[in-house]
């Protein structure tokens, strides 16, 4: 377990020649609670499973230490309430606690008032344990696009600063292909800040992490990231969850071929990836270098 004098002590400047920083969040969710997994593991039967997400972010952290980085940790409150000295640490070792929503509710199944309810519920939850304020949402599976964008009043009304909810890209269970590829103001004056993309022969292609940093070579994601960086001269947003850098995770019964093939695709891997990831760039928070950084904001 990390202390906080050893998180600072140990987190040095990364080298200027990895450039400007690039924005890294975590996911905190436990595995069992995935989306993909929803129609397999009955919610109700959650406190009944073995929660790993504790000792996976711990995982992170030493990541997060040894490389010398910050992030963001997305965090559920359903999470937080049951691992309040989790949270403190994440807090503790200088990284930004943002929201996740409650309980891993897609907003797409959410009315505006169960949605209003669940953001409320978890910011508060987020700053009583934490101790800091909460900024930042990301909907759970991105759920938030073009038949929902009454989510991001919500938002506001409920004092989030910026949400990283929409995922411009066109895929099975989310996306909204649209919408702006970089940090912009919405109708409502909300920040979103969406997840990033490469955009090639008209169509914009996932370069953030989750399944596709897992699925591809560890090389286009790197090249995809600076391509960003060098191109378009803009911070990338990198994704990740504490369950993929957990090989040991219990496997569900049942599970059909696709969803199986997505969940558990080389999870023996991903820490190693991310180590090389850490490394090649200079990773830092999303408030850091969004919301106190102007220049990182496009108008819409």
């Amino acid at each position: 377990m990390l202390s906080a004098a050893e998180d600072r002590s140990s987190n040095a400047k990364p080298s200027a020649s990895r450039g400007a920083a690039n924005a890294l969040t975590i996911d905190v969710e436990d595995y069992f609670q995935v989306s993909a997994l929803a129609p397999y593991i009955d919610r109700r039967g959650w406190d009944q499973i073995s929660c790993r997400v504790e000792a996976n972010v711990d995982r992170a952290l030493a990541l997060l230490r040894d490389a010398g980085a910050q992030a963001t940790f997305f965090t559920l409150g359903w999470v937080a309430q049951r691992y309040p000295a989790m949270v403190r640490r994440i807090v503790e070792h200088g990284h930004e606690l943002a929201s996740h929503g409650y309980g891993h509710d897609r907003v797409t199944d959410l009315s505006p008032a169960q949605f209003r309810e669940d953001v409320v519920r978890a910011k508060r939850i987020l700053e009583d344990t934490g101790s800091c304020p909460v900024l930042g949402y990301r909907a759970p599976s991105f759920s938030i696009g073009d038949a929902n964008l009454w989510a991001l009043d919500v938002l506001v009304e409920a004092g989030y600063r910026y949400s990283s909810s929409i995922y411009p890209i066109r895929h099975d269970h989310y996306g909204m292909p649209a919408a702006p590829r970089f940090a912009h103001r919405t109708a409502s004056g909300l920040l979103e800040i969406p997840m990033t993309t490469l955009r090639v022969m008209n169509r914009n292609l996932p370069s953030s992490g989750g399944g596709f940093f897992r699925l591809l070579p560890y090389t286009v994601s790197r090249w995809m990231i600076r391509r960003v960086n060098q191109r378009d001269h803009r911070p990338a947003v990198f994704y990740f969850h504490p369950w993929e850098i957990d090989p040991d995770q219990p496997r569900i019964d049942g599970v059909d071929l696709k969803t199986r093939f997505r969940h558990y695709l080389n999870l023996g891997r991903t820490e190693a990836r991310l180590r090389r990831l850490l490394q090649d760039f200079h990773w830092g928070r999303m408030d850091t270098i969004f919301v106190s950084d102007n220049a990182s904001v496009s108008a819409h």
